[in-house]
């Protein structure tokens, strides 16, 4: 299982290196710089680079992979180090051997320069030191402690100096140079002079080597006095060397003594004592300068060496290209490259290519990344593993992943170890392409190779696999954070607890819950609901019910929807009436009662047709001291009225008006209930009665009760309602008008009824007229202008357009002109409206209608698209 091979790799060993025993745990790994900011573009999608975007992607991949093939040695090195991270200690020392190594100075050298992990490094320094024929140097001595010193692993360093006596090839090695050296590289020059005295006293003294790692590191720790002494000595003895003037160089630049050290490097190449080093002193002044911004004066002095040709300038110009790029000047960077490639045929080093390469790619400067690459292979400069991994995050970039993706599945064949910036734009950039378990492939192999890939990355791949309902795979990877000692965030929980609620499997989702708490997350109001809803879908409203609490408990606020929710559930289940008391009374126990509480699960109740117990919870509210409100009272009459006890909110109406003035909201309410009941003779006397005593229904009053009577065909006291709404001075609303073309495209009898109602009472000149005007045009008993934009303008000056007119404009249409239909839907969007459900439905509709059967079809096509399907009726037609 991943996670055991996962764990296996963490846990601290014990190694015995440089004559001391080290733990795994000891050797804190430098923590990954922070990605460029990610720019995922779609696959198959790429951005055309100088003709790479025309090519197919195996021959991108071929063109790289041969540039990428590494050299037989680089390859050795890089299985050398797999061994030593992979293998307990006797196994990798019998691994090794069986290689055959070819031990000498310089190649232990090259493979510490090699090795990236510092304790695969100190394990193959001890491994070399115990081989036949082989014995460590000053410079593999040296190697060593930089690699400590640059890990900060002082102490490490400081106790194998303690044991140096005790290790089987001190005898090879020059004894107190090696110890001046490891103090002096420790940072401990007090020590390394102590012991250089020492030698004196003796009558010994260091070699030209150690002097100057000595002196070198005097310098670091600002040792000036103490320099100043060694720097005589050197000289006293003949040993100054180009070393010497370039530490000497460095110690001015150091102390800010910039003209001294222009001085310097001036007079030594007057006098011809400058070789090859000359390059990097130049380079040491022209760094100097650019850390104090002083960018012109570091670029004259540049230009007169160059001028002047007495010095090689190939390092110099490394330095003034990196430090015009750390400082923001990438195009005077590049300006200035072009200008010496083509003038003096400089060819960067790789590490040059590089720093621009990234700081290209940090800009999202694509083309000019590709070109830079692209002279690096024609010069046959050989890439390395910064490169590589600059290649990968280039492919992710232009939206070629699946070039990114086969390089990195090909990476052993060229000894390329993916960083942790890599990692993440491939993770990214592969979720963002839906390519959901190659990523998480690359995120499991990232965790094994010991690159985490940050809180943004994690929460990109947790999201991918919880919107794409893949539990098995979200499970592994917490598991698999949790290893790393890496705590998800209440977030990322969140989406998982909330996939494993809607896969009703909210059982798993509450254990999940229940072991944040004990380390005291708190999830969000989201994943409350989420896991609400789960246990509502299992009919566990039990559950469901406890989460309320808990809920609150956690400081969240639940909504009224989610009260309602639970109740409703609560009566799906065996004795609904005490779990839901039960409820009621753990809810006021953790809270001061108010109308609110009590208005939740009056309204509940109501939802769940339980009218006497949400009455039950309306006089238990008043027994307890607290006076209904305005919504206690409107809630209570909604109850009855969804439950079609009208008896019984008549008689809860008539004794709010014996005890008050009711006001116009529970008029309102109550007409309004009526109507939805189907009681449309009573909502007419109650809306009479309203008029009469003053509060004027409100327009909703008037729209249910158009619909109703239109719904029972009571087409003559609908043309009464609208000149009463008219005589108000109210307009028309949207829904009335809708509601009555509706009905005109049913039938004719609206219209006639309106023809003949009018015409009894001689209101030819009636504001109403231009409406039944429209009413006769949409049931066809007037003749009928087809253009739509008539139409639209005359609707207009009866009522306001919405959607719903547009879609029963289209219907009309479709019935007499299909073309025109068409036109019309396009205009819909073109007006900024979204199609819905019914404006597809009736477009394919009138299409299968008319025969045009294959263009219908591609209209179901994006229909199903959009998300919707197609009426019963339709269905019909198309089956």
């Amino acid at each position: 299982m991943m996670r055991t091979k996962l764990s296996s790799t963490t846990t601290p060993r014990a190694f015995r290196v440089l004559g001391i025993s080290i733990s795994t745990s000891t050797v804190s790994p430098t923590p990954p710089a922070s990605p460029p900011h990610n720019h995922i573009l779609p696959r198959h999608n790429p951005i055309i680079l100088g003709g790479i975007g025309t090519l197919q992607a195996k021959d991108v991949v071929f063109c790289f992979k041969q540039w990428f093939k590494s050299p037989q040695n680089v390859l050795l090195m890089d299985r050398i180090f797999r061994i030593l991270a992979d293998l307990p200690p006797d196994d990798a020392d019998a691994a090794l051997a069986g290689l055959r190594l070819p031990l000498s100075e310089r190649f232990v050298l090259d493979v510490l320069a090699h090795g990236k992990d510092v304790l695969s490094c100190l394990k193959f320094f001890d491994w070399a030191g115990r081989q036949p024929g082989f014995h460590h140097t000053r410079a593999t001595f040296h190697a060593t402690f930089k690699i400590l010193a640059r890990a900060k692993l002082m102490s490490l360093m400081l106790d194998f100096l303690q044991n140096y006596t005790e290790l089987r090839y001190v005898h090879r090695v020059r004894f107190y140079d090696t110890l001046v050296m490891g103090y002096a590289v420790a940072g401990k020059p007090e020590i390394a002079l102590h012991l250089f005295a020492k030698m004196r006293f003796q009558g010994l003294d260091l070699d030209s080597f150690a002097y100057h790692v000595l002196l070198n590191a005097l310098l670091e720790e600002s040792c000036f006095d103490a320099f100043r002494v060694v720097v005589e000595q050197i000289r006293m003895r003949g040993l100054d060397n180009e070393i010497t003037h370039s530490i000497i160089v460095k110690k001015f630049c150091k102390q800010g003594l910039l003209d001294e050290a222009k001085a310097y490097v001036q007079q030594l190449v007057e006098n011809g004592r400058v070789g090859v080093s000359g390059g990097h002193m130049v380079g040491l002044i022209v760094d100097a300068l650019c850390k104090r911004k002083r960018f012109e004066e570091a670029g004259r002095w540049l230009e007169e060496f160059r001028v002047s040709g007495m010095v090689s300038l190939d390092q110099a110009y490394g330095v003034w290209i990196r430090d015009l790029v750390r400082a923001g000047r990438l195009d005077g960077a590049l300006e200035f490259l072009h200008s010496i490639k083509g003038s003096e045929r400089y060819v960067p080093m790789v590490s040059g290519y590089n720093i621009l390469i990234c700081r290209l790619l940090r800009e999202n400067r694509l083309e000019e990344v590709f070109d830079l690459l692209m002279e690096m292979k024609e010069d046959q400069i050989f890439p390395d593993k910064v490169t590589m991994n600059a290649v990968l995050c280039f492919f992710c970039k232009a939206g070629m992943v699946d070039v990114a993706l086969e390089l990195y599945k090909s990476r052993a064949e060229f000894g390329l170890s993916p960083n942790s910036m890599s990692y993440k734009y491939l993770i990214n950039t592969l979720c963002g392409d839906g390519s959901t378990d190659e990523a998480f492939h690359v995120l499991k192999h990232s965790l094994e190779q010991g690159h985490f890939p940050g809180k943004k990355t994690f929460s990109i791949i947790a999201d991918a696999l919880s919107r794409e309902g893949k539990l098995d795979k979200m499970k592994e990877l917490i598991l698999v954070a949790l290893d790393c000692n890496f705590m998800p965030s209440s977030s990322t929980y969140g989406k998982f607890i909330s996939a494993l609620c809607w896969a009703r499997k909210a059982d798993d989702g509450y254990l999940i819950q229940e072991g944040l708490n004990k380390i005291s997350k708190v999830a969000s109001k989201n994943t409350y609901f989420n896991m609400i809803c789960g246990f509502n879908l299992l009919n566990r409203a039990d559950i469901a019910a406890r989460l309320l609490i808990e809920l609150q408990e956690k400081g969240h606020t639940p909504s009224r929807s989610l009260f309602r929710t639970v109740i409703c559930h609560l009566f799906d289940m065996d004795n609904p009436e005490k779990r839901f008391l039960k409820l009621l009374e753990v809810q006021l126990s953790h809270q001061e009662p108010t109308c609110q509480v009590y208005n939740f699960f009056i309204e509940g109740a109501g939802h769940a047709k339980k009218p006497a117990i949400a009455r039950e919870v309306f006089e238990m509210m008043q027994r307890s001291g607290i006076v209904p409100n305005l919504s206690s009272e409107i809630l209570m009459l909604q109850s009855y009225l969804k439950n079609e006890r009208i008896f019984d909110a008549l008689n809860f109406f008539r004794d709010l008006q014996k005890r008050r003035r009711v006001g116009r909201k529970l008029c309102n309410t109550m007409v309004i209930g009526l109507c939805k009941a189907n009681r449309a003779d009573i909502a007419l006397e109650m809306m009479k009665e309203v008029k009469e005593n003053g509060p004027t229904p409100s327009l909703e009053c008037y729209e249910e009760l158009v619909k109703v009577l239109c719904t029972n065909r009571r087409y003559d006291v609908v043309i009464d309602l609208i000149d009463d709404l008219e005589r108000d001075g109210r307009h028309v609303s949207s829904f009335i008008g809708n509601t009555l073309l509706f009905h005109a495209l049913k039938s004719q009898e609206l219209f006639e009824t309106w023809f003949h109602t009018k015409d009894a009472c001689n209101e030819i000149s009636s504001p109403s007229l231009m409406l039944g005007q429209l009413i006769g045009e949409f049931s066809g008993c007037i003749g009928v202008n087809q253009d739509f934009n008539y139409l639209e303008e005359f609707i207009q000056q009866c009522f306001p357009l919405d959607l719903y007119t547009y879609n029963m404009l289209l219907r009309k249409l479709t019935m007499s002109d299909m073309d025109l239909a068409l036109e019309l839907f396009s205009r819909i969007r073109q007006k900024g409206y979204e199609p819905n459900r019914w404006t597809y439905d009736t477009l394919v509709h009138g299409l299968f209608k008319n025969g045009r059967i294959s263009e219908a079809n591609r209209w179901v096509e994006e229909m199903s698209r959009k998300g919707f399907e197609p009426t019963y009726t339709t269905k019909l037609l198309i089956y």
